[in-house]
């Protein structure tokens, strides 16, 4: 299925841009948030006619990315979590623990859909995680798994 894009996709395309994805992508994905409309010749012109103002949007999408990746990159979170004897966690460290750990040091919201954890964290020990805020940036940051201490 052909759309056009109305915002900039990693990996996918630039605004105004015709790309060819799978249906249920552009069904479920890209049009249902409005990140594309189909591709016929009306879309296209109206696409067209508006794209100096989905370029503007996107600046500021840009310039605000830009300033929660200067408080972001490269900071570090501490998770202390139940843990075996060889290091194993009872469990896994989610992304929705990162964005609550994020909003509660940093006061910044940030959806678990934004986080690339690159692999799963299941054991103690120290690991980075991307952060997607725009098409065009992501903040690195560093995440530190510890045993919790038993209570006695």
């Amino acid at each position: 299925m052909e759309v056009v894009l109305l915002e900039n996709i990693k990996n996918l395309g630039q605004i105004g841009e015709i790309v060819k994805v799978r249906r249920g992508h552009a069904r479920n994905f890209l049009i249902k948030y409005g990140k594309a409309l189909k591709a016929s010749k009306e879309n296209i012109e109206f696409v067209n006619k508006k794209k100096s103002e989905l370029n503007e949007k996107n600046l500021e999408l840009k310039k605000g990315a830009k300033k929660i990746n200067d408080i972001l990159n490269k900071a570090s979170f501490k998770f202390s979590k139940r843990a075996k004897e060889n290091g194993e966690l009872y469990g896994s460290l989610k992304p929705l623990e990162l964005t609550k750990a994020i909003e509660e040091a940093k006061n910044i919201k940030i959806k678990a859909s934004q986080i690339d954890l690159n692999k799963e964290i299941k054991k103690i020990g120290s690991y980075e995680a991307t952060i997607n805020l725009h098409a065009e940036i992501q903040s690195k940051i560093h995440i530190e798994v510890v045993k919790e201490e038993d209570k006695a």
